[in-house]
Order: C-alpha cells, then sequence, then structure tokens
C-alpha cells in the first residue's frame, strides 16, 4: 500500500510565490527514483530538465542535457540505492556534465546515500567506502549535497562541501502521532540508534525501549534482550533503514515476547533486499511505515504491511531554500 502525503495546490502557490519568476535555477533526475523527483517539481510548481540518461550496448552510461543550463543553480536528484554502482555513475556523469556547460552550482540531491553503513573500518585492511564516494562527489564538481537521513552523521565531515542532512522526521512524526495514540513506546533497534528514537519519544510523549543486539556477521542479527518497558504497550521500531529485515524481525519477536500488545516500524529508507520482503510478509510486524527516497520493487509494492510516505515536500523546500538562501535547518525545529 502506498500513501503520499498530500501536496496542497495552495501549498505549492504559497512556497514558490517568490520564485516562479526567476529562472534561474533546474531540477533534473536520473532513472533511480524518477517518481520523487516528479513530486519534488510538481511541489515548486516546475518542469522536469530535460535529459537523456541511457545505456551505451556495453552498458556504459550516456549522458545528454537538452537544455540550456548556463549560469543556472542545478539541482539532480538521484538517490543511490539499488543498482548502486549504476545510480552513482549516473550521478557523477550528470554532475560532470552540468559542469562542462557552465552552470553557476551544482547541488547533487541523494534522498539516500549508498555505502554510508560503511563509515568506518570494522575490520583490519577494508575500505572507508563512504568517504570514498564523499571524494568522488566532491571532485568531479558538485558544489552541494543535500541528503536525508544519513546512517552516521559524522559522514558530513567526509565532504569538504557544504552538506544538508534532512530528516524524514516530521513526515513519519505525523503518521504516528495520526494513528498511534495510547500506551504507545519508541523502540531503538541497537544502541547507535538511541539517539534517534529519544527525540521521536519526546517529540510523542512516549516511552522508550532499546534493543541490546548482537551482529554475528553481516545483515544478520539477533536480539538479545529489551531494555525498557514495553508491556502492554504498542511497540514503533524506529530505524533508519531496512535491508534485510532480520533485525526488524528479531527486535519484534523480542518485544512480542516481553509482553508488547502489537509491534509497528518506521524507517527512512526501505532498500529491502534479499528475503526482507517475505520476512516481513511472514512476521508479526502489524505495518511498516517508509518514505519514498527509494522506490519500491513490485514485490515490496503489493506487500499490504507496508506504508510509503512521500518526502517530496520537505526535499522541495530544501532546495528552494537553499537556492534562495533561507534556512534549511529551520525545517525541524
Amino acid at each position: 500500500m502506498v500513501i503520499d502525503t498530500e501536496i496542497l495546490k495552495e501549498d505549492r502557490e504559497n512556497t514558490v510565490e517568490n520564485a516562479t519568476s526567476d529562472d534561474q535555477y533546474s531540477i533534473f533526475t536520473g532513472n533511480s527514483n524518477p517518481e520523487l523527483a516528479q513530486k519534488v517539481c510538481l511541489y515548486l510548481n516546475r518542469p522536469i530538465g530535460q535529459a537523456k540518461v541511457s545505456k551505451f550496448s556495453d552498458g556504459e552510461i550516456q549522458i545528454e542535457i537538452d537544455e540550456n543550463v548556463r549560469s543556472k543553480d542545478i539541482y539532480i536528484i538521484q538517490s543511490t540505492c539499488s543498482p548502486v554502482n549504476d545510480n552513482l555513475v549516473e550521478l557523477l556523469l550528470m554532475i560532470d556534465a552540468m559542469k562542462r556547460s557552465s552552470v553557476r552550482r551544482v547541488t547533487a540531491v541523494i534522498p539516500y546515500y549508498g555505502y554510508a553503513r560503511q563509515d568506518k573500518k570494522v575490520a583490519p585492511r577494508v575500505p572507508i567506502s563512504a568517504k570514498v564516494v564523499a571524494d568522488i562527489l566532491t571532485n568531479v564538481g558538485a558544489n552541494r549535497i543535500i541528503t536525508m537521513d544519513l546512517h552516521a552523521g559524522q559522514i558530513q565531515g567526509f565532504f569538504n562541501i557544504p552538506v544538508d542532512n534532512l530528516y524524514a522526521a516530521p513526515v513519519l512524526l505525523d503518521y504516528i502521532r495520526q494513528n498511534f495514540k495510547d500506551q504507545l513506546v519508541i523502540v531503538s533497534p541497537d544502541a547507535g540508534g538511541v539517539e534517534r528514537a529519544r527525540a521521536f519519544a519526546k517529540r510523542l510523549s512516549a516511552g522508550l525501549a532499546i534493543i541490546d543486539k548482537r551482529r554475528t556477521m553481516p545483515n544478520v542479527a539477533k536480539a538479545m534482550a529489551v531494555i525498557g518497558d514495553v508491556t502492554n504497550k504498542v511497540a514503533v521500531i524506529l530505524d533508519d533503514m531496512v535491508d534485510t529485515a532480520g533485525t526488524l524481525t528479531e527486535a519484534a519477536n523480542a518485544l512480542l515476547e516481553n509482553g508488547a500488545r502489537e509491534v509497528h516500524a518506521c524507517c527512512s529508507h526501505p532498500v529491502l533486499s534479499g528475503p526482507a520482503i517475505q520476512r516481513i510478509h511472514t512476521s508479526e510486524i502489524k505495518t511498516l511505515v517508509t518514505t519514498d527516497t527509494i522506490p519500491l520493487a513490485n514485490e515490496a509494492k503489493n506487500c499490504k504491511k507496508i506504508v510509503v510516505l512521500s518526502i517530496a515536500r520537505l526535499v522541495g523546500e530544501a532546495i528552494i531554500r537553499c537556492f534562495r538562501g533561507d534556512s534549511v535547518t529551520s525545517l525541524f525545529v
């Protein structure tokens, strides 16, 4: 089930009333998430820039910008989701094409920043891939990055250019307030997500619980214990992304074993790879609420437990505020 937050016509008109007369910025997109780009352009009352993003017969990416962009501010909306490397190369080549077309500035709008989980050395002789991607984006010519809910906040420091890290919290909070009223507890699935869960719990005047998780290998997790009171409560597991859903299902089992009445989940990025959909379908989780930073595959679209909220308004506001020089932080205060 897909639910898009309503983009009201009067909101669009009020938001862009000072921008519609100024034709000095354009929005382009690659092939990773054209639906989100269309919603952002609808919110900003602007057309999507004309560009050809295709492949040669041997698989090489081909980019061609089909309109004049000289001296404009350019915003390229492209999540580096699956196929990660193809989408990343599309973004890099689009940035290079723009720079060679004499644009004023290029902002890479990356709702989902791939490779973000590889943000530190967790074993000898491994790369810090998030830093490598940051270096490539900077060196190819990006002037600013707009992204959402980075897996680790310190990734902003990997860049030598400005980074605006947006948060899906306003969209998710509105949904939680409307659908979960009483006896609510926000659950962090691991120690790393406690700060995020605490912020949600404070805004919702809800309880807080933490799952003590032990990971034995990549994409394999075992929830061991629940810290906090979840007895007879509606538990909402909060994470930045759901990949194979192993953490999610183990956490749900642990919560139910500790007396939770029902379990729901919220995340910003629906990676949903491998056995994720099957695990969610057969689990005790009632709903998985996520956003459209990553487009859902057909199997995920057919899963009735998955609810998708749109972050188009947040991204659109960030773009127009960056263009005007207004505060982006005030979106989340």
